[in-house]
């Protein structure tokens, strides 16, 4: 998206290098990188990554007020409603499609909102290898002005709170399985907190405990990364219920990854977001179908999302499930990324902490060719994937 640096890159740019890299990724996080990860980072223009951070804050606001707050609780299901709820989510990211407008000017479009945490050790680690492979060390991509310094002690406020690391645990389900883990790995590194997977949790009374190095270690606060939909997919079983009222501290509430979701979608008046409306409250089917999509509400990466939406796929979705989806006009994702054959379409998530205040700290890319974004509309194709932003 910045014509010079990319033609650089490209000329430069070998399979050699990219092994090279790779290679160099797998050894700074200290396992090897389960998902794809792509031959380039993206090159963002200055005003371009200035509106995302406009767009984001501007979203952001509007979920903030009271009237959305109180609409809000009803997208928790009661069976996985957490009680102490917090004022605000204190992880926060927002999904941007890159689009053309009819002048051709670049447009952020939104595409989801997820009031959950997402890989902040690891896209540090995946840029600073990006940088030093590539030889990017002169440009930037931690917002806000932050150092690596900077970003790293907002990272830890945002995650211990005010709690020392070993009564901190990352709760997920089997942890060394999870796509993610390299984040996991790379967090344990940079804050010491240690993923724990959540059946290993035990329960007396109001306290939590987990084992670490041989002993039961109390546990005050949970930087939580468990995803609903997986744990009642896998039918997890374990002793800590999720509606137990305990003596903990959450890092990240697990109610805000409901309460700030696809269900946010159909509240927010803005240019970049795209008409939305929950499936019960459709009066009548839009006659162009083939420029919506249909998606579930709570979907693990990107499952259940129809592309191709037809009026039968409408009509069988059960009366008592149309309130969990969502039908939402398709955006054109532009093809901006100039490759060695077919250019890639790019999208951005713009990262955030809300400790003492929002602050944009942080963005990941991901690259597709496919018609969606992720791995099974990417199949035997290059230059997509995991990606970052440098600017």
């Amino acid at each position: 998206m910045i014509p010079d640096l990319r033609e650089e890159f490209n000329r430069r740019f070998t399979s050699q290098k990219y092994e090279i890299f790779l290679h160099a990724l797998d050894a700074a996080v200290g396992a090897h990188v389960e998902f794809r990860v792509c031959e380039t980072p993206v090159f963002v223009p200055a005003s371009l990554m200035g509106r995302l951070q406009q767009y984001s804050i501007e979203l952001i606001e509007q979920l903030s007020t009271p009237a959305y707050l109180r609409e809000s609780q009803r997208a928790v299901p009661e069976r996985f409603r957490v009680p102490n709820d917090d004022d605000h989510p204190i992880f926060l990211a927002v999904d941007f499609a890159i689009t053309r407008d009819k002048d051709g000017e670049l447009q952020p479009m939104l595409i989801e909102l997820q009031g959950f945490p997402s890989l902040y050790a690891y896209q540090l680690v995946i840029e600073q290898t990006y940088a030093r492979e590539f030889g990017l060390e002169g440009m930037n991509y931690l917002l806000s002005n932050l150092s690596e310094t900077d970003y790293l002690d907002h990272f830890k406020k945002a995650v211990l709170g005010q709690r020392d690391p070993e009564n901190v645990i990352l709760m997920e389900i089997d942890p060394e399985k999870q796509k993610t883990y390299s984040d996991f790995l790379c967090t344990e590194r940079f804050i010491g907190v240690k993923a724990v997977c959540i059946t290993q949790i035990k329960k007396r009374r109001r306290k939590l405990y987990y084992h670490r190095d041989g002993k039961e270690i109390p546990i005050h606060r949970i930087y939580n990364r468990v995803i609903v939909d997986e744990f009642v997919k896998k039918e997890i079983q374990c002793e800590f219920n999720f509606r137990d009222d305990v003596e903990v501290e959450w890092a990240g509430h697990p109610n805000w990854y409901f309460r700030i979701s696809k269900f946010s979608i159909p509240y927010l008046k803005h240019p970049s977001v795209p008409r939305a409306v929950f499936l019960n409250q459709l009066e009548r089917y839009p006659e162009n179908l083939s420029s919506f999509v249909l998606k579930p509400l709570f979907s693990f990466a990107g499952s259940g999302v129809n592309v191709e939406v037809t009026r039968a796929d409408l009509d069988g979705v059960p009366a008592a499930e149309r309130g969990n989806y969502l039908l939402q006009e398709k955006i054109e994702y532009a093809p901006v990324i100039a490759t060695p054959n077919e250019p890639s379409k790019v999208e951005i998530r713009m990262m955030f902490f809300w400790t003492d205040r929002l602050l944009p700290v942080n963005s990941l890319a991901r690259l597709s060719k496919g018609k969606m974004m992720g791995v099974d509309y990417n199949k035997n194709k290059d230059w997509v994937g995991s990606s970052a932003n440098f600017f």
